[in-house]
């Protein structure tokens, strides 16, 4: 059992499993900055966009599945699959277009996004098996400190990735001659990987389910992804292209609402479900993941927006802009490392969420009243501000239900959180971007602004299809107005939000948390 094993095979299984989500964390960001690159070599303007979204539609399909499969199944082999998949996918994004078309697939293009979307179903597992297996070494009581890291690894990657992409789409042809330098941004991930694995092989105790596993429901399995691929496209399309009102992304809503809903009646019925929803009857599980799916908007909201503002409000360039998201994750890194270490010391956790959302709040109403005038390094502060806030709702939200819940159940309500907020931030940067777009039609009526695809811009790096200053270039002044007024409201929304999420959290029962991982004290109302 894990509570027996030494404390040096604990923490090198842990440094493996963490090592591995690294990986997954900076698989999102070290792309961006090699796309222009990309899509220039292998000829593929008109479908760079799937290159991210290939990757995000998978990686989030497949969250819940893998953590039913955890709770069936060894989770040493299913986090030893997922690291495999997703060097696999790492080894073909490197080799996409090196051998010109290939059958069936088609050019280096059409190869890049198919095995993207490989990778994408390697890195759904590296997220979500990170804390569940961390759930398994460590009791609740201890948890939060090493809980705590998850955080900081998501901080360092956001800092790191656009910044190596970089240097190894510009020089990486100088390290291995012969290799494009893009190609290096796939290729990296190998030897982390394959170190992360060996971590795994060697340290890593099977950790095997409690009771003998039953039939896996594959029918479910398939309404689940027939419900999360659709309604994720259809979040990610260029609206540009494809409005709301498109006939292509009503039909995408469509089948996702009609396979969930069928999703939802099959799991109702069936002996061994994807996901059990007796869970929702537990108020902690409940109350959580609401304030999760609310505040998945938050952290996206600012890291999209506030470089819209940097650049056309500001006239920062686009590097200065970048450069500016730094306070933010070393605020995420600091506030999720201290949250854990206090929880762990003293025993709380819903205070440490309700200050951390507190912070949060004080942050983006900084963002939210700026003036055009505002220093740069004002912004900045601000920045580390909201950083420090959004820390705890890392490794606490998680924490809170893992405590909450059966241990048969932990895959099940692991992913589940993280899922919710995977797809809250989705949802809700669609949303804020509409709030963007409209708000810029009003006062640029000229302009004829068209729809920004928030969750895309993200992934990408790119800048939405709007008028925007380039390379520090100074935009007119009703442009400058345009855009503060724009983005202001933005973050308006985005506090009622994260009020909504502060109200949710209110409600979240505090249970003592347990020192061993044996069955969880029932919740009450």
């Amino acid at each position: 059992m894990p509570n027996t094993l030494a404390q040096r095979q604990k923490m090198l299984t842990f440094a493996g499993v963490l090592l591995a989500m690294f990986l997954g964390a900076l698989d999102q960001t070290i792309v961006s900055t090699a796309l222009p690159r990309i899509v220039d070599e292998l000829n593929g303007l008109e479908r760079f966009t799937w290159v991210a979204t290939a990757y995000l539609v998978a990686s989030t399909a497949l969250v819940p599945i893998y953590g039913k499969l955890a709770d069936m199944y060894s989770r040493r082999k299913i986090e030893v699959t997922a690291v495999i998949i997703f060097l696999i996918g790492s080894m073909l994004c490197g080799l996409a277009g090196e051998f010109g078309p290939l059958p069936l697939i088609g050019d280096g293009m059409n190869q890049l996004v198919i095995f993207r979307a490989v990778q994408g179903l390697g890195g759904a597992g590296l997220f979500a098996m990170a804390f569940i297996i961390i759930a398994d070494l460590f009791p609740p009581a201890e948890r939060g400190r090493y809980q705590g890291f998850t955080g900081a690894v998501f901080g360092t990657s956001s800092v790191l990735g656009p910044f190596l992409g970089g240097f190894l789409t510009d020089h990486g042809s100088n390290l291995i001659p012969g290799v494009e330098g893009w190609r290096l941004v796939f290729y990296v991930n190998l030897p982390l990987g394959l170190l992360a694995l060996w971590f795994i092989l060697t340290q890593m105790p099977a950790l095997r389910p409690r009771s003998q596993p039953k039939p896996f429901d594959y029918l479910s399995a398939v309404l689940l992804m027939l419900g999360l691929v659709p309604l994720v496209m259809a979040l990610q399309l260029n609206k540009a292209v494809y409005g709301w009102s498109s006939p292509f992304t009503l039909g995408l809503l469509a089948v996702a609402v009609t396979s969930l809903v069928a999703f939802v009646f099959r799991s109702l019925r069936h002996e061994n479900p994807i996901l059990d929803f007796s869970l929702f009857k537990n108020p902690v599980f409940r109350t959580a993941n609401a304030a999760l799916f609310l505040l998945g908007g938050a952290f996206l909201g600012i890291i999209i927006f506030e470089p819209l503002f940097m650049v056309n409000v500001l006239g920062a360039s686009a590097t200065r802009a970048g450069v500016s998201l730094i306070p933010l994750s070393m605020g995420v890194v600091a506030g999720s490392l201290l949250a854990g270490q206090m929880v762990s010391r003293f025993g709380h956790y819903k205070r440490w969420m309700l200050a951390g959302i507190v912070v949060l709040l004080g942050g983006l109403s900084l963002l939210a009243t700026m003036p055009e005038n505002v220093s740069y390094y004002q912004v900045l502060g601000y920045l580390l501000l909201c950083g420090i806030g959004l820390g705890p709702t890392m490794p606490l939200y998680t924490l809170a239900i893992q405590n909450a819940i059966e241990p048969h159940l932990l895959g099940q309500a692991t992913s589940a959180s993280q899922f919710f907020r995977q797809i809250g931030g989705a949802i809700t940067a669609s949303v804020l971007g509409a709030v963007l777009t409209f708000t810029l039609a009003q006062y640029l009526p000229a302009a004829g602004t068209p729809p920004l695809t928030p969750v895309q811009e993200r992934v990408i790096g790119e800048g939405p299809d709007l008028p925007v200053a380039t390379n520090g270039a100074a935009a007119s002044p009703l442009m400058r107005a345009a855009f503060s007024k724009a983005i202001s409201r933005v973050y308006l929304v985005n506090i009622l939000l994260v009020s909504g999420a502060f109200l949710m959290t209110l409600f979240v029962p505090e249970l003592p948390l347990r020192k061993s991982n044996a069955e969880a004290p029932p919740p009450t109302e």
